[in-house]
């Protein structure tokens, strides 16, 4: 008699997901995020979409472990359901929580920026390595964050530096390789390319893009940019003032708006094809 198949949960899930501040009236109308579905599954990638203000970065915040943490910055889970990595977000405990964290790399918003200014590339992309483990081998760590350094497409020479030291787009890889240092289960990248020169933000998605595929995990990121989704995913959810307005390939969205905001991003597709073809030309 052959054994049952234990089906592999997805890497996220969310239920009519509403999230919202404690700082706020506990009532439907000061939900950040309103009934939110998705779901990514192990391996996958997944781009949300939305303007500022639609909910996008508290719903990645809540994804990664953010939630109800007592920081009254943190999400509250307000309804619905989410679970990530087979873990019930909503009154998870502590120690589940530290287990859940654990496996999951967090790249927040402006994530370079928030890079330890007194420690070098190498403490600050080992710093989640001590965190775990005080006592961790220091020669077997030097070489993670080599490695990851490398991946990022780094000098191993600026492992010494300081992050002042280094440009905005360096910040970024070495946030990148900071998130990674654990090897998470899945990635939550909050618009990785913000604040970044314009002619490098297509090599950050690369490099996420290449290392997903090499390490294997699973992700959710999230931008402001359509066109950028294109170098990381077919696969993608649209937000606008906290719901979800379109979810699907691309262009299948784009095909067949539901919704004007989406309708406005299928004129600004359209617009950028039609440039792309002139210069062509």
């Amino acid at each position: 008699m052959s054994k049952s198949v234990v089906p592999i949960p997805p890497a996220v899930f969310a239920s009519d997901l509403s999230l919202r501040y404690p700082s706020r009236r506990p009532d439907s109308s000061d939900l950040v995020v309103n009934g939110v579905s998705l779901t990514l599954e192990q391996g996958d990638v997944l781009a949300v979409v939305g303007e500022t203000g639609s909910g996008k970065s508290t719903l990645a915040a809540a994804v990664a472990g953010e939630a109800r943490t007592g920081d009254p910055r943190s999400p509250v889970i307000h309804g619905g359901a989410l679970r990530v990595l087979g873990y019930t977000v909503k009154g998870i405990t502590e120690r589940k929580r530290d287990l859940l964290t654990l496996r999951v790399g967090y790249l927040p918003q402006d994530a370079g920026s928030l890079l330890a200014a007194r420690l070098t590339v190498a403490e600050n992309v080992a710093a989640p390595i001590y965190a775990r483990d005080r006592r961790f081998n220091q020669t077997e760590a030097g070489v993670a964050v080599a490695t990851l350094i490398d991946a990022v497409r780094l000098p191993l020479g600026i492992l010494g530096r300081y992050p002042h030291e280094l440009s905005r787009g360096q910040q970024q890889r070495v946030a990148i390789a900071k998130a990674l240092i654990l090897d998470p289960a899945l990635l939550v990248a909050d618009d990785p390319t913000s604040g970044i020169d314009p002619t490098i933000r297509g090599a950050i998605l690369d490099i996420i893009r290449e290392l997903q595929a090499s390490r294997r995990f699973s992700a959710l990121v999230v931008t402001t940019d359509l066109t950028a989704v294109r170098r990381i995913t077919d696969q993608v959810v649209v937000m606008h003032r906290g719901t979800v307005v379109g979810q699907g390939q691309v262009d299948a969205v784009l095909d067949a708006p539901g919704h004007p905001y989406v309708e406005g991003l299928a004129r600004a597709r359209d617009r950028d094809s039609t440039r792309r073809s002139t210069h062509a030309g």
